[in-house]
């Protein structure tokens, strides 16, 4: 079945001109036309759009998004070369998920931390560790009084 470039807008939330963009540069290769030269688009197309988009969040460049499509038109003599490509992002994304535990962390630390002075009524009244946000945040009782 056939989609037009608006109904594969509305199913990816892509707009046209992203779709027109990708289709420009080559990372659709497999877009046909009608008579009109209006693109039709199919499901693979659309899960190839799903792929992109996965790769672009996760911070491939569009040159190397453009450079796997092109092993993607090469079949099987590539299917090594792909193998690499998602090994690498996957690593750059356990990076980024390591990097989103420590902001987490922190983050974690400071509501629990600002929860503690809301609390107490002053940031003086409480103490902590921002060095060390897994230890617990205490309210001062001494200078409760």
């Amino acid at each position: 079945m056939g989609y037009s470039i608006g109904q594969v807008s509305r199913r990816t939330g892509l707009s046209e001109h992203t779709l027109r963009y990708y289709d420009r540069e080559g990372l659709l290769p497999g877009v046909a036309r009608t008579g009109s030269g209006r693109r039709c688009f199919d499901d693979d197309d659309v899960e190839l759009l799903d792929l992109i988009e996965c790769l672009k969040s996760t911070g491939m460049s569009p040159a190397e998004i453009g450079d796997f499509v092109d092993m993607t038109t090469k079949g099987d003599a590539t299917l090594a070369d792909r193998l690499a490509v998602f090994r690498r992002q996957r690593a750059v994304v356990e990076r980024q998920i390591e990097d989103l535990r420590r902001r987490w962390t922190k983050l974690d630390y400071k509501v629990r931390y600002f929860e503690a002075a809301v609390k107490a009524g002053s940031e003086s009244l409480i103490e902590g560790d921002c060095d060390h946000p897994e230890r617990p945040i205490r309210v001062i009782a001494d200078r409760l009084a």
